[in-house]
């Protein structure tokens, strides 16, 4: 459930908008961070622990008391016993139907800038990586050419059933990350190659071993040679350092790389310099 829809089912019997105003020093969340308090139940966070206790104890006696706003100025580590140490100033204010129209307009501009994914293959691990990223800010759609495989997946997740998966990488977006993990090594193949041969692309993974990687870049090299493409793929997906092939494990390794690489450093580089990620892999990997 969205804040919006939270604060709309709450909005008459009363609410408050709770929200971080301004930071120092380190803090459990940032500015904008926001909460609804209603009088049972709240829905956001600004942080958790003594902080969020303390405001949604504020925010209930607001309720209680009908105040429609304070300000608090709290310091973290001498006041709420939190050893991150920072400060925070926190708005509480009773919600209004403005508020809710301005929460649905936030919501939807960060909607439409979440950065682009696209699966291929919704076997066992293109279902489970779904799963795992529908929880996360990214737009997020699963591709498949066989009929009936999109059961028992969450409303956040756009599903395709297309005779030929091809076609979809022409209207993705520039920046858009692509993983590759269909029932055919030969449609791999062929996706991880468009993928790449894109330039602007801000992830391409595909699913394998050493072997099936070695494979594609020998193909690879064969039809494109000069390309320098071959050193934006990532494969295997997830890393080599975990053993453990289950779908559920191969699919939190994944989605771990992919937060890094579109909402971490790097997702500065998606789509402008074609050289950037690699640059930043190699930084990435000389640290590790």
């Amino acid at each position: 459930m969205t804040l919006s829809d939270f604060l709309e089912r709450h909005l008459d019997e009363g609410a408050i908008v709770v929200r971080i105003e301004r930071v120092q020093g380190s803090t459990p969340r940032e500015a904008g961070a926001t909460m609804i308090v209603s009088h049972h139940d709240s829905a956001g966070t600004i942080g958790g622990g003594q902080l969020e206790f303390h405001c949604l104890d504020l925010a209930r006696d607001m309720l209680a008391t009908g105040d429609q706003q304070r300000r608090v100025d709290l310091p973290l580590g001498p006041q709420m016993g939190q050893c991150c140490g920072g400060r925070v100033e926190v708005s509480l204010a009773r919600a209004t139907p403005a508020d809710l129209a301005a929460l649905r307009a936030s919501e939807a501009k960060a909607a439409a800038g979440r950065p682009q994914v696209l699966i291929f293959g919704a076997g066992h691990t293109g279902k489970a990586l779904a799963r795992c990223l529908s929880l996360l800010p990214l737009a997020v759609t699963l591709v498949d050419d066989r009929p009936g495989q999109f059961a028992d997946l969450p409303e956040a997740i756009s599903c395709l059933h297309l005779d030929n998966p091809e076609q979809v990488l022409a209207t993705a977006h520039a920046g858009a990350a692509f993983i590759v993990l269909t029932h055919s090594h030969a449609l791999d193949y062929r996706l991880a190659e468009a993928a790449l041969l894109r330039g602007d692309a801000a992830y391409v993974g595909m699913i394998g071993s050493a072997t099936k990687r070695a494979r594609f870049e020998a193909s690879f090299r064969r039809r494109h040679p000069g390309s320098a493409a071959l050193t934006r793929l990532t494969c295997p997906i997830g890393g080599s350092d975990v053993h453990d092939k289950r779908p559920e494990v191969i699919a939190a390794l994944t989605a771990a790389e992919l937060v890094r690489w579109l909402l971490g450093e790097k997702a500065a580089f998606a789509g402008k310099d074609a050289t950037a990620p690699e640059k930043g892999r190699a930084a990435h990997d000389a640290a590790a």
